[in-house]
């Protein structure tokens, strides 16, 4: 009939119709940006190599706190020329003047830069052994972290005691005890037992981190579904281990999950835990 209005059902298919369309008219920009990001990163990077190297010289301690701080820098350069703003929020203070054992959550590669960025104090960050394959960058990786390979019971024993070795020289660890990427729709997966049974061992606190954008700027399925954008690191209560034992890990482990959970869902929607598929 002349007149009729258009019901709501054909203006949502009109509405997502133009979306889609939208979408991907915008496709080859974000390719770009993407590609002009890389771009930018290697570029930084390998100004950042000759200072890497110089800074290889000084030894594990003096020598890795160094090149995190040309870490840090790189970060913040990078993130001037592709668009994005680091921002710390701190719901409890946080003294830099102490050592932590940090655990964060883990969901794109983009959580690697907030670590260096956030931290104000000498910090150590638990790395995947595999990352060392990557021309220059794994130079660099393999100098400014502590490896693991989780494949090794050897190499895995021995970073362990690489992680004591930096406690016991007041340097910070930081570690993501899902162990790799979250790739479900809850706010966290499952929790190893390592970061919570060192902690435990060297009586360290542990201190929780979380990223809450990383997976918006860069999902880990690719590296072109980078964007511009904020960046937020959140600091949140300290969870104390003085005078727990063995015997109180799954108890602790289970405490800082809720305490990361329950902070997600504070700056992130995420399906309720009934919602979640089983």
């Amino acid at each position: 009939m002349v007149g009729e209005p258009i019901g709501h059902t054909a203006v949502a298919i009109i509405f997502t119709a133009n979306l889609s369309l939208m979408r991907y008219l915008l496709k080859p920009i974000q390719w770009l940006y993407c590609i002009y990001a890389l771009s930018m990163f290697i570029l930084i990077m390998l100004v950042a190599l000759p200072f890497v190297i110089t800074g290889s010289f000084f030894g594990k301690v003096k020598g890795g706190n160094f090149i995190y701080k040309v870490c840090k820098v790189w970060g913040y350069i990078w993130y001037f020329f592709v668009g994005m703003l680091h921002k710390n929020i701190y719901e409890v203070p946080y003294n830099n003047n102490s050592h932590y054992i940090f655990v964060a959550n883990h969901t794109s590669y983009m959580d690697i830069p907030p670590v260096v960025m956030a931290l104000d104090q000498p910090v150590r960050v638990l790395g995947k052994y595999e990352m060392i394959n990557y021309p220059v960058f794994g130079y660099i990786y393999k100098r400014a972290v502590i490896l693991v390979d989780r494949r090794n019971a050897e190499k895995r024993a021995e970073s362990v005691r690489q992680l004591k070795k930096a406690l016991d020289k007041d340097i910070s660890i930081l570690i993501f005890p899902e162990g790799t990427f979250n790739d479900t729709t809850a706010p966290l997966k499952s929790f190893y037992d390592g970061a919570f049974r060192l902690a435990i061992e060297t009586q360290t606190p542990i201190k929780p981190l979380l990223f809450v954008d990383s997976v918006d700027r860069l999902h880990f399925s690719s590296i072109f579904t980078l964007t511009p954008g904020p960046c937020r690191v959140v600091f949140i209560e300290e969870v104390p281990v003085e005078g727990l034992s063995f015997d109180d890990l799954p108890a602790l482990r289970e405490r800082v999950f809720r305490i990361m959970e329950a902070g997600l869902r504070r700056y992130r929607k995420y399906p309720s835990p009934e919602q979640q598929p089983v």
